[in-house]
């Protein structure tokens, strides 16, 4: 799924909220995970943990079971940024 999908699927279930039907997920409270960016950027999980290794990635948060998240505001962030560099 990509992150326009994501934020259409969002919206959906956001709609549902409201009429009190609660669908809890990484998307609701606007976190990612790598697989989720690497789908969306078209790259590998090593291309990213190497971005991460040299300072380039986006900013991520390590959950205590190691596992890692990004906020969808610091991703779209960070893609602008990517944006302005090319």
């Amino acid at each position: 799924m990509t992150i326009a999908q994501s934020r259409r699927a969002a919206r959906g279930s956001q709609a549902k909220e409201s009429q009190g039907v609660a669908t809890p997920s990484y998307h609701m409270r606007g976190k990612l995970t790598v697989d989720e960016i690497c789908e969306d950027l078209g790259v590998s999980r090593r291309t990213f943990y190497e971005w991460r290794a040299h300072g380039t990635g986006p900013k991520c948060i390590k959950l205590p079971n190691g596992h890692l998240r990004v906020r969808r505001a610091d991703y779209e962030r960070w893609l602008e940024t990517r944006e302005a560099a090319a």
